[in-house]
Parts: C-alpha cells; structure tokens; sequence
C-alpha cells in the first residue's frame, strides 16, 4: 500500500497517516461485527450496510438481534448516523435506547422492498431527516 494520501478532508488531516488504512472496511468483512448499548451491554451484530448506489455511503446498518442456532433473528434496519465505532473494542455502538431500536422497523424472514415508502417509515421512526433514494 503507497503512504501517499489524497484526501486533504478534516477528518483525513486529523488522523495519522499510519492510522488511515483502519478507518476503511471491506463490505464483506462487516457481516457479524458485534454491536454493542451505549452501556456497554451486547446487542447483536451487523448484518449489513445499505449502501446508496450514487453517493457511495451507508445510509443504513441493518442490525441481526437475537436468535439461537440460527432461529428466532430479527433483523433492525437503523439510520447510519444513529451508529458509532469504538476502535479499542472493535465494534460498532448503538447510540439509542435499546427498547427503541426493538420497537422500531424490522423483519424476521423476508425483508422488505427497501424503497422511498420503507425508507421514510424508518426515517420517521427514528425522527431523523428522511433520505430520498431518487436523488443522485
């Protein structure tokens, strides 16, 4: 990997160059990255990003809950920005109450269309700006 950086972002600036290449993720190495409450306490892993196919970011972490030898999951669609990652535990933290992301949005076995109106319903769950999937 080259030590030349081309991002000469804030967030880029801030960090050491040496630290940069641990501030990106392979998609297919997020699947099972545990989650934790603010508190500390287990909650679950990630199951996946959604992505937006323009911008290129996460918009969602859809979140795996429960579940025992492989029944009984549900799976909790959360706004990107309601997640943060602790690096000394390696995992990503929930920034809400626990019962509020369980009463929220979710499926057990198929998951839904995710389009404008599933979209919005999560938004407004949330209380978070609704994103529109029709922009680029």
């Amino acid at each position: 990997m080259s030590d030349a950086i081309s991002d000469t972002s804030d967030t880029a600036a801030a960090v050491p160059a040496a630290d940069l290449p641990n501030l990106l993720i392979a998609s297919n190495k997020i699947d099972g990255t545990k989650v934790a409450t603010r508190d500390g306490d287990s909650l679950g892993s990630v199951y996946s990003f959604m992505i937006n196919k323009r911008t290129g970011g996460a918009t969602y972490a859809v979140l795996r809950l429960g579940g025992f030898l492989g029944m009984g999951k549900s799976y909790y669609p959360l706004p990107f920005e309601m997640l943060s990652y602790d690096p000394a535990t390696d995992r990503y933290v929930v920034t809400i109450d626990r019962r509020l992301l369980e009463g929220g949005p979710s499926w057990a076995n198929n998951p839904p269309e995710f389009n404008q109106a599933y979209a919005d319903r999560v938004s407004n769950y949330y209380g978070v700006a609704p994103v529109d999937l029709s922009l680029s």
